[in-house]
């Protein structure tokens, strides 16, 4: 069976969890703490970042590396498009928002959320309205362009919608909410990624494991 190695409410967790989920694949999650400097686990992920997929003899370290497996390995139903320029504009929003928007998600998660439940520590609220009124707004605007009026960006919930999401769902456990009046696409797709059902029963989990619930 495949393991996973990670903890709920990482996104980049969140990405594989779904995409298993998703194509009805069998796994086993084994709790793992990211830079815990682990030394067993840094034997398979040097790195010390989760998730990890190990399935029989292939390991791999990084969530759109492990999700691009899966979806050749896995083919039915399909997370990626199969159209080779909607299928570019995927990687593309993929890396985006895996990467400079993640970690704007992740700023606001960490002050407002992690540094006073695990630090005791008071959030930067300097740092957070930074990244609300400086730093979010230009990628919000571009995300809003990118998403049609209906449906998903692809016609079928596919990948590329979770990764628009997935920052602003850890930022909303923080207490930031996209201005639906401002970018009424961009929190309609939150709404309706949010609703789907494999997205739904892993965010579920990760209430639980974040104590929200």
């Amino acid at each position: 069976m495949i393991k996973v190695y990670g903890v709920h409410g990482s996104p980049f967790v969140r990405k594989v969890l779904v995409a298993l989920d998703y194509k009805a694949i069998p796994y086993e999650i084994v709790p793992q703490m990211p830079f815990s400097r682990d030394q067993e686990y840094l034997k398979i992920n040097p790195l010390g970042k989760v998730p990890t997929l190990v399935d029989g003899e292939l390991t791999l370290g990084d969530s759109k590396v492990i999700c691009q497996y899966l979806e050749s390995a896995y083919p039915d139903p399909a997370l990626y498009p199969t159209d080779i320029a909607q299928k570019a504009m995927a990687h593309w929003y993929e890396d985006l928002c895996g990467g400079y928007i993640s970690e704007l998600g992740a700023g606001i998660f960490f002050q407002r959320f992690m540094r006073p439940l695990a630090f005791k520590q008071d959030p930067d609220e300097e740092l957070v309205s930074k990244i609300i009124e400086k730093k979010l707004p230009p990628m919000l605007d571009y995300l809003e362009s990118q998403i049609p009026a209906h449906g998903f960006l692809f016609g079928e919930f596919m990948m590329a919608d979770l990764c628009f999401v997935s920052p602003f769902i850890n930022a909303a456990y923080a207490g930031y909410e996209v201005d639906a009046a401002t970018w009424p696409l961009m929190a309609d797709l939150i709404l309706r990624v949010k609703d789907q059902a494999q997205v739904k029963s892993v965010l579920e989990e990760e209430a639980k494991a974040l104590g929200m619930r």
